[in-house]
């Protein structure tokens, strides 16, 4: 890879003395490792650059898995994250680089990274952007959700109906016994589907349907920024409970 490129910064970690071992988005949408040399060692300021949510100009060289990290330069101002939002953008990097797989392009996935990072910024409309985000990552991965018919029937859902989602399948239509914690409003499925507002209701349902379907396809392991933002850290409800 020659010339600067797109790039965000997903996590980044000591390496040697003077040396960080960065996991990278690129524009093209992949994630992949990367080495950065002698970059604590103050010369030019570069580790400074090397932040999450900061957009960058790299060049990386090398044809190997883990690359080697050229020249940088700021493509542009950071986004700004505090509070639950700072929480919320780390859930969202945990989740590429845990659901990525390295070395693999999805077209995009840059473009819908930069989205959910403008909305945190700016602070508001944080949950439902959050599913949107979400529900985006999965279609992109080839994990899309089944939101508008029926798993087996192929029916269109129906508003006032209310539903179980069986993960890998889609929705279908819940017992009338149902435990309300297990199931969701037609309508919350609807308003996922078609990327409308969500009432108060249909957001706690979504994120409990969204949370069912991540846990899923992680395996059931925990994500870190989760329990950061449980243990103490909460303060509005985000979404990442």
């Amino acid at each position: 890879m020659h010339g600067l490129q797109a790039h965000f910064v997903l996590h980044a970690r000591p390496y040697s003395n003077s040396s960080l071992l960065l996991e990278l988005l690129s524009f093209e949408g992949a994630r992949y490792p990367a080495i950065a040399k002698g970059i604590k060692s103050g010369r030019g300021g570069g580790a400074a650059l090397l932040q999450p949510f900061r957009p960058l100009l790299l060049e990386l060289r090398g044809r190997g898995e883990v690359r080697t990290l050229g020249k940088l330069e700021a493509g542009g101002s950071a986004y700004l994250l505090s509070g639950d939002a700072l929480f919320c953008g780390l859930y969202v990097n945990e989740l590429l680089m845990r659901l990525l797989g390295r070395n693999d392009p999805h077209e995009g996935l840059f473009a819908l990274y930069c989205d959910i990072l403008a909305l945190l910024a700016g602070g508001r409309g944080i949950p439902l952007g959050l599913r949107r985000f979400e529900l985006g990552l999965l279609r992109l991965l080839g994990y899309g959700l089944l939101l508008d018919r029926e798993a087996d029937s192929g029916v269109q859902v129906r508003p006032a109906g209310r539903y179980r989602y069986r993960i890998e399948a889609g929705p279908e239509p819940a017992a009338a016994t149902a435990p309300e914690a297990e199931t969701l409003a037609g309508a919350t499925l609807l308003a996922l589907a078609r990327g409308e507002p969500l009432d108060p209701q249909g957001l706690v349902e979504a994120r409990r349907l969204m949370r069912r379907v991540l846990d899923h396809y992680l395996d059931g392991r925990p994500l870190r920024s989760r329990e950061l933002f449980r243990h103490g850290f909460r303060r509005s409800g985000h979404g990442l409970k």
